[in-house]
């Protein structure tokens, strides 16, 4: 082979491995930040993975807030009206939290079940629910209301 050929060559597959690392560390990476979206019914059904940061969410059952009298912890029931599960989490909740409204809570399902919640995100107006809540409602037979137009 061409001494000149060999050293094109080395380069060019020099370049497609480091293209090649490149590709696998951001998948790497991209793989680790996602939080995929789980229902009640899912959760009770072992669908969801335990000691992964997953995305739950539902509507609170009225009633099922409790606080914690000396501290900032919280704990409540979401549903998708066929199963519920056990929220917990610790800090101020949103100012549009509500019992009876649609919330998607990010944080690590624990070995009985519980999801240890870090972060609460709650609708932001009357008639807006979660993409995905509206979704795991209608696909449980509730009827859900109409995500408000953005605008």
């Amino acid at each position: 082979m061409n001494p000149l050929r060999k050293k094109r060559l080395l380069i060019i597959l020099g370049v497609l491995g480091g293209v090649g690392v490149a590709v696998g560390l951001a998948l790497s990476a991209l793989q680790q930040n996602i939080n995929l979206f789980y229902t009640p019914t899912q959760i009770a059904n072992g669908e969801a993975p335990h000691d992964t940061r997953i995305r739950a969410g539902g509507m609170v059952q009225m009633g099922s807030l409790q606080r914690s009298a000396d501290s900032l912890d919280v704990r409540f029931v979401v549903t998708d009206f066929n199963k519920a599960v056990t929220i917990t989490y610790r800090g101020i909740l949103p100012d549009l939290f509500r019992e009876g409204q649609g919330i998607v809570a990010l944080g690590k399902l624990n070995a009985d079940g519980v999801v240890v919640a870090d972060e609460v995100l709650a609708k932001h107006d009357e008639k807006y629910m979660p993409p995905e809540v509206t979704k795991a409602l209608k696909d449980s037979g509730q009827m859900a209301p109409a995500p408000a137009k953005e605008g």
